[in-house]
């Protein structure tokens, strides 16, 4: 008996909430707002703006569909099936979220807050859900992002849409050695590695690159391929400076050896659900053979 599609909708805890949850009352929350300069009006119209795209989604799944909702902090214990169609309603970030925890489910993205939000990975009004997902079901309208992958020498592995970092959790000095797929490599110490899709290069990553003034070619966010940026490497008798950028094809890896201990690796700045490395463990970097695949 073949099941029934399930629509799953992604969410996060809007402003507000989080603020009467924290302050226990409305009262409490605008206060602590007003001691900022802020006023609790723009944050109660973002929620409505957010529970209102919410409500229009819902009701715009197919009756005989299953559905099921997940917030953005119970993502890494939620099991998606292959037969789900994800809607994402937030901001683009929210999509490099959930993207890790997919496995080819198509991605609507829906944008609450257009006046507000960029929009790239959530272009659409919360109206044309009904009308992406038959679209979605019918295999139409799907294009496919990049996505990059990491792997310990253990097994552990992780995928991530715009960027892994590998580093120290605090994002203090860490040491390491480097290898690049001509061979050369390098023993560094710096504040961490970002490796990186075209998608991510127009958040991260792109700040690495432009601080730096690189003439670094930068790649699409479908291009087959991976940039990385070494964050302030530090040059001393054991390490070195001359190995801080580069580009990676789809059949080519970065990989890095631990050289202190509890580095760490994480995705799309999900620092509680991250690799850790111990001395002498080696994480290999590449273009993951797993795409989102976006409904457009």
């Amino acid at each position: 008996m073949t099941l029934q599609p399930r629509a799953v909708v992604v969410h996060r805890t809007t402003e507000y909430a989080e603020l009467v949850a924290r302050h226990g009352t409305r009262q409490q929350a605008a206060f602590f707002l007003e001691t900022r300069g802020r006023g609790l009006s723009e944050v109660i119209e973002r929620d409505r703006s957010q529970q209102e795209a919410r409500r229009v989604v819902t009701a715009g799944l197919p009756a005989d569909w299953r559905r099921a909702e997940v917030e953005r902090t119970d993502l890494a214990r939620f099991v998606f099936g292959p037969e789900d169609i994800v809607v994402v309603v937030g901001q683009d970030g929210l999509v490099a979220n959930v993207a890790k925890y997919l496995g080819g489910q198509p991605v609507i993205g829906v944008n609450p807050e257009p006046g507000r939000n960029v929009g790239v990975l959530v272009p659409h009004p919360a109206d044309a859900t009904s009308a992406l997902l038959r679209a979605a079901i019918a295999g139409q309208r799907i294009t496919e992002r990049t996505m990059v992958e990491a792997t310990t020498d253990s097994g552990e592995n992780l995928r991530a849409l715009n960027e892994v970092y590998v580093g120290h959790a605090s994002h203090q000095s860490s040491r390491y050695s480097l290898r690049l797929p001509s061979g050369a490599g390098e023993r560094q110490s710096s504040s961490g590695v970002l490796i990186g899709t075209g998608t991510g290069c127009t958040g991260w990553l792109r700040s690495a690159w432009l601080e730096r003034h690189s003439t670094l070619g930068l790649p699409g966010a479908a291009d087959p391929a991976l940039c990385w940026f070494v964050r302030e490497a530090w040059p001393s008798p054991t390490t070195g400076t001359e190995l801080t950028e580069g580009a990676l094809a789809d059949t080519e890896s970065l990989v890095l050896t631990a050289e202190s201990d509890q580095l760490v690796c994480f995705g799309d700045g999900i620092e509680h659900d991250a690799l850790t490395l111990t001395w002498g463990q080696r994480l290999t970097v590449t273009t993951s053979g797993q795409h989102l695949r976006l409904v457009g």
